[in-house]
């Protein structure tokens, strides 16, 4: 098959966003890198990173998220999650420098069970893959077991639930079973895992959401 010649839609119905995988997985998770780069700049601004800290990102696709925190982060240590093995095969390529060198680590694993000790991080992370839990209020739980104390978590979505979506949105968030939350369902979920100062960052040059918690 000649992914070159598919549209960017065919490759997405290919590619599986909810697991991608093959070919068109990866030509997805490619240009993902590129188009979930301003999300994930609005969520890592809310972060004053002192350079050394420990960060997860959950779903972490092509690795940019990651390539990018390895930037802000001269001392630090990071690690990402996928339970894609196309991702993690792909982050791990995108990262490669990082990996060898023992600053970065990639692995594939189910935010359910995430193999991590308690209150690990000081910096959570997930871009674009909270749709995608199946269990999001035990999920959450298994995020604040291994945030630090004072840490915080960060949820960063493109969509959200409200009035006025698109209807290629509703379209693709049933076509692809996708869970989109309210601003008043992110709050409770979070507060019901048991995070603090929960604050929800809004944007009026977009439909974007970064749901800022605490532990």
């Amino acid at each position: 098959m000649d992914i070159s010649k598919l549209t960017q839609e065919e490759i997405t119905r290919l590619g599986d966003p909810s697991d991608p995988r093959g070919e068109a997985g990866e030509a997805m998770l490619t240009r993902m890198n590129d188009s979930h780069s301003l999300l994930t700049d609005r969520a890592l601004s809310l972060v004053s990173f002192c350079g050394n800290e420990t960060v997860l990102d959950i779903g972490c696709g092509g690795g940019a998220a990651l390539s990018k925190m390895s930037r802000m982060l001269p001392k630090g240590k990071l690690f990402g999650i996928d339970h894609s093995e196309t991702a993690v095969q792909l982050a791990a390529k995108n990262n490669a420098a990082d990996i060898e060198s023992g600053k970065m680590f990639i692995k594939r694993a189910q935010v359910a069970d995430m193999p991590f000790e308690d209150e690990m991080f000081d910096v959570i992370l997930t871009v674009e893959s909270f749709y995608f839990w199946k269990s999001p209020q035990s999920e959450l739980k298994e995020v604040y077991r291994v945030l630090k104390g004072g840490g915080t978590f960060l949820i960063a979505l493109d969509e959200y639930g409200r009035e006025g979506l698109a209807e290629k949105t509703l379209k693709n968030a049933k076509e692809y079973d996708l869970f989109l939350p309210t601003k008043e369902q992110l709050t409770k979920l979070l507060s019901g895992a048991g995070f603090e100062k929960i604050i929800l960052h809004t944007y009026l040059d977009s439909d974007m959401i970064c749901a800022e918690a605490k532990k």
